[in-house]
């Protein structure tokens, strides 16, 4: 049984959702033509640092670095590199803090400089299909209803889903149960509690759904070599509207970010 938060503990949640939201703006900022995956990766440690939190991705499990840095066919746990973003490109970018015992987590995925209609259409799908799979984060729901908004309205787009990959829960571990599929049946799942906090990240390819794993045994790659976007925010369930713990208006109200 997964356990609803106190409000003290969804307070320090807020505080972490907060950083990595504001963390991920400061990362948009610089996102260019021109730039380094790895640039972008050493910016946001130094916010998060200098914010007296820490990075919460670096040394988990033996992961380098303090984003994950994914680059166009890349799905989900790129490595930030010496890589030279370019004109078309599109970079989703994973940010994680530990804060006073609990985690943030939360990803957007930028353009780089113009990016084609297909893949405009791509980003814009995957962010709104976040928001569909939010709207069913309701007290007395199940995560099967979560799955099931994000895949309907990605699919009736054209695009794919992953399935290998999926949400999670949060709080003083990065993640916890209940997981939090894109895909799946109204009304199967793990039921929704008033209080539990979850991590709903919508990964969407353009092409097939097939992924595989590249040799560094971390890289997510859609099989076909198609873009893939990747949206996440952490949200609390609630019996009328789910609540935001991290948010995209940073990014959203900043003109001098691409997006």
């Amino acid at each position: 049984m997964v356990k609803p938060k106190t409000a003290e503990e969804i307070e320090l949640l807020r505080i972490n959702g907060d950083l990595v939201s504001r963390t991920l703006a400061e990362v948009g900022k610089a996102v260019a033509p021109g730039v380094t995956t790895l640039e972008l990766d050493r910016l946001a440690e130094t916010f998060i640092r200098d914010h007296g939190a820490v990075p919460s991705f670096k040394g988990f499990d033996g992961f380098p670095n303090a984003l994950c840095m994914s680059v166009n066919d890349v799905v989900v746990h790129g490595f930030p590199s010496d890589y030279v973003l370019k004109e078309g490109d599109i970079v989703s970018v994973d940010c994680g803090t530990f804060y006073k015992g609990y985690n943030g987590d939360s990803a957007y995925t930028f353009p780089v400089g113009e990016v084609s209609p297909e893949t405009r259409k791509l980003l814009d799908v995957t962010k709104a299909s976040l928001y569909k799979g939010m709207e069913q984060a309701l007290d007395g729901h199940r995560s099967g209803d979560i799955g099931h908004a994000v895949q309907s309205y990605a699919e009736s787009f054209g695009f794919s889903v992953v399935r290998e990959l999926e949400g999670h829960g949060i709080g003083r571990k990065m993640h916890e149960d209940p997981g939090i599929p894109n895909y799946g049946k109204q009304g199967r799942g793990s039921r929704l509690q008033d209080g539990m906090t979850i991590c709903i990240e919508p990964m969407i390819c353009a092409g097939g759904r097939g992924v595989y794993v590249a040799r560094n045994d971390w890289e997510i790659h859609t099989s076909d070599h198609k873009n893939a976007a990747h949206y996440e925010l952490t949200v609390v369930v609630r019996k009328g509207k789910a609540e935001q713990l991290s948010t995209f208006s940073y990014i959203e109200n900043d003109p001098s970010i691409n997006i």
